[in-house]
């Protein structure tokens, strides 16, 4: 891979190759960004759950505004990246430098916004909800699907995963006659795709960053193959539908990454969960040695005249995203071989020098022990399990079993955008379009739905 065929104002759905963006108000990068925040699949995220249930008296992130700092977070870097290559290869033409210097953070902002838009509701146990039910449905059920998907197909529900399903969602038309989806940029789509494999090929450990999960459904291995030889990412030796990552997948990851690990413990400081010494001792120790406003003596002479806890604690997150930002912005550039070759096989964040990984780990065994095995949230994890589940045993057997009497009525519930066919020979795309309704709603609209079906709760005359 090489810098100068990276990126490319194709979109999917075009006709013929563009060279050129028609609108000169924004370029073809700042329209993908327009297009994932004007959307509903974006907007609806805003009640899905990042990590604390949603909403208390205490208002924490959700899936809608932890996609917006991370795009933050990921414009700068991308930023950072971009005129570190610029200034590299002065001598690589107008459109080189222009899109270097002043589109890749629009890329990466776009992405960035876009990564969480396949995740289901109740955050990540709702993936695990469904992969669940899969591969412990019954043995009639199992029987009629085994039949009649291939391998490949089956996976991608024993194996749902979000990545896969957000390029689903960019890319998939549903019912609608314009193919192409949200019609993004191939450059936007291939810096989402954090791990380019089937769900076939992924969930194994062979040493290849890309098959740790998957990235593409079976159903989108066309479209992912295209966006491979639009930009010349190689196809990993001998491994079927496993490729390298493209490089700007690594600023995503990181923008994630980073956000995710601080963002996560200031709400748990919000909600007292953990104290301001505690949060102070995990991200301190990044300062130790630094200079200037980067030392552990400016931040301590700040915090000093900050009155409030919680401002305390905003004010060192801000410290270390920055800190984090200027890091791995180099990190990427000092692995740049690695990066054009496909072959760094770890992300930007374990790359970093061997004391830091160690506060990172820290920060990981905290989160693990402290956060996200914390009450409300093993609750929320479980109702997850339970209303997906729930929902999905409903509609399922109603696309599988179309004689029974109720099953026409639960089908009628399913969105039109989703369609059913109920035929034998249509199984798989039946049944991505019931995943594809439940992995769309918000968590109030799937417990909402739930009751009503099961009949916990009887709907109002509207």
């Amino acid at each position: 891979m090489n810098w100068q065929t990276l990126y490319s104002p194709r979109r999917t759905g075009d006709p013929i190759r563009k060279d050129s963006n028609p609108e000169p108000a924004r370029n073809s990068f700042l329209r993908d960004y327009d297009r994932i925040i004007f959307s509903s699949a974006f907007r609806r995220l805003q009640n899905k759950t990042q990590v604390f249930p949603l909403p208390g008296s205490v208002f924490v992130h959700n899936r809608l505004t932890h996609s917006l700092e991370v795009a933050s977070v990921g414009r700068s870097i991308g930023k950072n990246v971009g005129d570190a290559l610029a200034k590299k290869y002065p001598n690589e033409g107008p459109d080189f430098a222009e899109f270097y210097k002043y589109e890749l953070p629009s890329v990466i902002a776009a992405a960035c916004l876009a990564h969480d838009i396949g995740n289901p509701p109740f955050g990540h146990s709702g993936e695990d909800a469904i992969r669940t039910y899969f591969t412990e449905m019954d043995s009639e059920t199992q029987k009629i699907i085994c039949e009649h998907l291939s391998p490949a197909q089956l996976k991608d529900f024993e194996y749902f995963e979000g990545n896969s399903n957000a390029l689903r969602i960019l890319t998939n038309s549903f019912n609608e006659k314009e193919p192409g989806g949200y019609k993004l940029t191939y450059t936007t789509l291939a810096s989402i795709v954090k791990y380019p494999c089937s769900s076939l090929a992924g969930f194994k450990k062979t040493g290849l960053i890309a098959t740790k999960k998957s990235g593409f459904f079976d159903s989108e291995a066309a479209t992912y193959k295209d966006i491979a030889l639009t930009f010349g990412i190689p196809q990993m030796p001998g491994f079927e539908d496993v490729y390298a990552r493209h490089p700007f997948v690594f600023l995503t990851e990181a923008a994630d990454d980073i956000c995710y690990r601080v963002i996560d413990l200031e709400d748990a400081h919000r909600l007292q969960i953990i104290s301001l010494d505690k949060f102070k001792e995990l991200f301190l120790p990044f300062f130790e040695g630094g200079t200037g406003y980067n030392s552990v003596e400016y931040i301590e002479e700040k915090l000093s005249n900050i009155n409030d806890n919680n401002q305390k604690v905003q004010y060192i997150r801000a410290r270390w995203i920055g800190l984090m930002i200027q890091t791995l912005s180099q990190i990427f550039m000092d692995n740049e071989e690695a990066l054009l070759n496909g072959t760094l096989q770890k992300d930007l964040m374990k790359c970093l020098p061997e004391e830091d990984h160690k506060l990172i780990e820290e920060i990981n065994n905290f989160s693990v022990k402290n956060i996200y095995n914390y009450r409300s949230v093993v609750e929320i994890e479980l109702a997850g399990y339970n209303v997906i589940g729930g929902l999905l045993k409903e509609l399922l057997q109603a696309v599988l079993h179309k004689g029974h009497t109720k099953s026409g009525k639960i089908v009628k519930i399913i969105p039109d955008q989703f369609p059913i066919t109920q035929k034998r020979e249509h199984l798989y795309a039946d049944v991505q379009s019931v995943v594809d309704f439940i992995s769309g709603m918000t968590d109030l609209y799937a417990i909402d739905l739930y009751r009503k079906i099961t009949g916990i709760t009887i709907p109002e005359l509207r």
